[in-house]
């Protein structure tokens, strides 16, 4: 397994699976990083939530 990735866009439709992803991430160690966003793509709404790991909200960046 790679190492992880100190800074992750998730990214999907308004469904249980976006949140599904999030909640996942979160298991994984992950901390939200601001608000999610969401936009509409002509057909849904489609969702964005940047997340990071903890040392990384405590080194300040």
């Amino acid at each position: 397994m790679s190492e992880k990735l100190p800074y992750r866009l998730l990214t999907g439709p308004d469904d249980r699976s976006f949140c599904e992803k999030v909640s996942r991430a979160i298991e994984d160690g992950y901390i939200l990083y601001g608000p999610p966003s969401m936009t509409h793509d002509g057909e849904r709404v489609v969702c964005a939530q940047a997340v990071i790991l903890p040392h990384i909200a405590t080194a300040g960046g």
